[in-house]
């Protein structure tokens, strides 16, 4: 790591649709790509949630039109997407979040990336009671045989988007319907199940923050107000 501990910008962008949400991070990602250097590179990490919608990774060959349209019948929409993994669902009760960080400021490798990822939810998860919380060969991580917490990346020349899914207060039915990111035999689960109460996802950002900072060895700093280049989110 750096000796200089790397600044992330925190941007919390509230809940919107998925593509509202892909072209935040896109135009985050692609501005500080073409403009700066990577010492210059300004990181950062989007927090928000989403409406309902399911989501493909690269593999979308496995998923036809007839799966699109069974899955749009039940009121979600449904996008096909360059990170990966296999299929998800986000939606309301879920922390999604965005790291968008140039990896030449922590540690150039997509592996070493994935694998602070993991590490950076786990310690979260600990942080909010739940011990049991570990990554296994299966990608997320899992309490027992159920995911707590989706992970789908992209990276481009060291620049990470796409992310996490923390299932907070989620309606967990929406599962029911797909076989979460291809894995047969397996279930999910939330902070709100395994914790008995309501767990919102404003109390597990702050967890998720604090793991965040601790795990990345970074600054974080807060975004008073979504930047100026994303200003059409809808």
């Amino acid at each position: 790591m750096p000796s200089v501990r790397p600044l992330v910008t925190v941007v919390r962008a509230g809940r919107h649709s998925y593509s509202a949400g892909l072209q935040l991070q896109q135009r985050l990602a692609r501005s500080n790509q073409i403009l700066h250097p990577p010492a210059e590179f300004r990181n950062y990490l989007v927090l928000q949630e989403h409406d309902p919608v399911y989501t493909v990774g690269l593999r979308t060959k496995d998923y036809t039109a007839q799966d699109e349209d069974r899955l749009r019948r039940l009121g979600a929409d449904f996008h096909r997407t360059d990170r990966g993994g296999l299929i998800t669902f986000h939606g309301p009760g879920q922390l999604v979040a965005y790291p968008i960080l140039h990896l030449g400021q922590f540690m150039p490798s997509i592996r070493w990336y994935v694998a602070t990822l993991e590490r950076m939810v786990v310690e979260a998860c600990h942080q909010m009671g739940i011990p049991s919380a570990k990554a296994t060969k299966d990608t997320g991580i899992w309490v027992g045989d159920n995911k707590i917490c989706a992970i789908g990346i992209h990276g481009s020349r060291y620049v990470t988007t796409h992310g996490i899914g923390l299932n907070c207060c989620t309606d967990l039915q929406w599962f029911e319907h797909i076989v979460p990111c291809g894995i047969e035999g397996k279930g999910v689960t939330s902070l709100s199940k395994e914790l008995g109460r309501h767990f919102p996802v404003e109390e597990a950002s702050r967890a998720l923050l604090n793991s965040f900072a601790k795990v990345f060895e970074c600054r974080l700093q807060e975004q008073a107000t979504i930047p100026a280049s994303a200003a059409e989110i809808g």
